[in-house]
């Protein structure tokens, strides 16, 4: 089954239109949509208590996918804290959402300096002991990965190593970026993120302040024949996995959410959500 979602919760203001929805958005949204990516975990690992607290606002089916932090995907290139101390903090953070069998995967965003070599094909390996009772999906954002003389390998590696292939759509740059693979390698569970395709802005430009960045990186609304023809190339992906969990992070200017809920009239899914006080589409 095709389930889809956005990134985060917080930002989507679509889907808060008075007081009482904007002080339990997750609640809200768990209204909208079956699942969610948890990006805030990526710029530093939650408490324990906020995991406990987001698996009391969802309903017993909705399911999380949670980025790892930046230092364990190798963004910080000297993490302040042995990594052996990092992943077990992470993994202490967010076992109440695996208690409650709502943690589907967790995410690696790994940076685009992660070029194919041996040292960090050793250090995916580590990953996968790190997190051997979890299923992970690994997002390559390097284009050596998929370039002709390794794709066969690199999608032989992620399968062998039970590793998900987070299937991207983004904009195509040389520096950093990789392109559609719609291959599942790992037979229970795929993840699809949609990025948006504003080629202009994916590259972080000299002089730029993060946040800056953030507001054009994702500036992007898909047309409808996009979404068609990815509703056509996720129905293939699901025919080779259980689920495919499917992100809209395309939220710069507020496009995730109409996004989204299209895609899902495209699908004809129908989802048990969570009671809603609000019908907007």
């Amino acid at each position: 089954m095709i389930y889809v979602g956005v990134t985060g919760w917080g930002d989507h203001d679509l889907l808060y239109t008075n007081p009482e929805e904007r002080k339990h958005k997750l609640s809200t949204y768990a209204g909208h949509f079956p699942t969610v990516e948890v990006d805030s975990s990526f710029y530093a690992i939650q408490p324990v208590k906020n995991y406990e607290k987001w698996n009391h606002e969802t309903p017993d089916t909705f399911q999380f996918v949670v980025k790892v932090s930046r230092e364990m995907s190798g963004h910080d290139r000297e993490p302040k804290l042995p990594l052996k101390e990092v992943f077990e903090r992470y993994r202490t953070s967010v076992e109440p959402l695996k208690q409650a069998g709502k943690l589907r995967a967790v995410l690696v965003q790994l940076p685009p300096w992660f070029d194919v070599s041996k040292p960090h094909l050793d250090y995916l390996r580590t990953i996968r002991a790190e997190l051997a009772d979890y299923e992970v999906a690994i997002e390559f954002r390097n284009p050596t990965w998929f370039s002709e003389a390794f794709r066969d390998r690199t999608l032989a590696f992620l399968t062998e190593q039970r590793f998900i292939n987070t299937i991207c759509d983004e904009p195509q740059t040389k520096e950093s970026s990789i392109p559609f693979v719609p291959v599942v390698t790992h037979p229970s569970v795929a993840v699809v993120r949609l990025h948006g395709r504003n080629t202009a802005g994916w590259l972080r430009k000299p002089g730029m302040t993060s946040q800056e960045w953030r507001h054009v990186r994702c500036l992007y609304r898909y047309s409808e024949e996009e979404l068609q023809q990815l509703a056509d190339a996720l129905k293939k992906v699901d025919e080779a996995a259980d689920d495919v969990y499917v992100y809209f992070n395309n939220n710069s200017a507020g496009d995730a959410v109409p996004n989204a809920k299209r895609l899902i009239e495209i699908l004809g899914t129908e989802y048990e959500l969570a009671p809603s006080q609000i019908s907007l589409f």
